[in-house]
């Protein structure tokens, strides 16, 4: 952790008994090198860095540090300690950025378009190098949206679930997004997070896609998540014109055939199972304690 152990992380709290927390900075190569001596690890998954696509333009040069730069500290500190540990890097399917090739392929052109995908090509261009020249176990996951009650409500998948539940309970009545036609490949994180570990029990390292192969609308989400509740979507949402992206040359969907053939992987989650379950989440996160069936009466 970059701040102090003893601070309260919420989504540890299940498993605070289970973990060690050490305190570091990605950036530190002498605090790194520390704490991958104390934690002795088979396997390290690097999973840092600023997300947000677009805070990653309003700090790009942070964004740089530690999505980009960081990864090289990393890759040093465990080539120095033990360079027989294996490694899994977050790679994102935002490197294929402006493509002209759908389904993407491990092998399409990379064309990043923001800081935050810049940023994650050196990454995963850089393990890729380490790979080759130093013989090392390192694997970069090609993620697609992949989503969970975990995710902050800033991303729009969060904001759907949260609104819809908030517009349940009445302490809402509107929903603002952008483009409701835009598309993306859409999985619940808890599969690709298996996929993660299934690329360190290989044989060697490699670099695969991973996400369901299936493409969604933003409007196939908010469909999904209000008639779950019982509500009618076109009632609430607005299209707010400040929330609108340019649109994607091509939608960005991934082939998972590779990670589905090599590791033995299949998604267990579906796209309406996940947002039921953020759904449901958000419900009794927002306080709602009456049965279903009492609060649509």
């Amino acid at each position: 952790m970059r701040g102090s152990p003893g601070a309260q992380y919420e989504n540890l709290e299940a498993v605070r008994d289970d973990v060690t927390l050490i305190q570091a900075d990605l950036l530190d190569q002498i605090a790194l090198l520390g704490a991958i001596s104390t934690a002795e690890p088979d396997e390290l998954y690097n999973l840092a860095a600023t997300s947000f696509v677009p805070a990653s333009w309003r700090q790009p040069v942070m964004t740089a540090q530690f999505t980009a730069v960081g990864v090289t500290f990393m890759l040093e500190a465990v080539r120095i300690t033990n360079p027989h540990i294996r490694i899994y890097q977050a790679s994102t399917s935002e490197i294929f950025g402006a493509t002209t090739e759908s389904p993407q392929t491990e092998s399409s052109p990379f064309r990043p378009h923001n800081p935050y995908a810049v940023a994650k090509l050196y990454g995963h261009l850089m393990v890729a190098s380490y790979r080759e020249r130093y013989g090392i176990h390192a694997s970069s996951g090609i993620l697609y949206n992949h989503e969970s009650p975990r995710r902050p409500p800033e991303f729009v998948s969060r904001k759907i679930t949260r609104t819809a539940a908030a517009i349940k309970l009445g302490r809402d009545s509107e929903l603002r997004l952008g483009d409701l036609d835009a598309t993306r490949d859409w999985s619940y994180a808890g599969d690709v997070v298996e996929a993660m570990w299934l690329m360190t029990q290989q044989d060697s390292g490699d670099d695969y896609i991973i996400c369901s192969g299936v493409s969604h609308t933003v409007r196939d989400m908010v469909r999904v998540a209000f008639e779950h509740l019982g509500l009618d979507y076109e009632e609430h949402v607005v299209v707010a014109p400040e929330f609108v992206r340019p649109p994607d040359p091509v939608p960005l969907l991934g082939d998972p055939s590779p990670a589905r053939q090599q590791l033995g992987w299949q998604p267990k989650v579906s796209f309406e199972e996940l947002v039921t379950m953020m759904v449901e989440h958000d419900l009794r996160e927002l306080g709602e304690e009456q049965p279903r069936a009492a609060a649509t009466r």
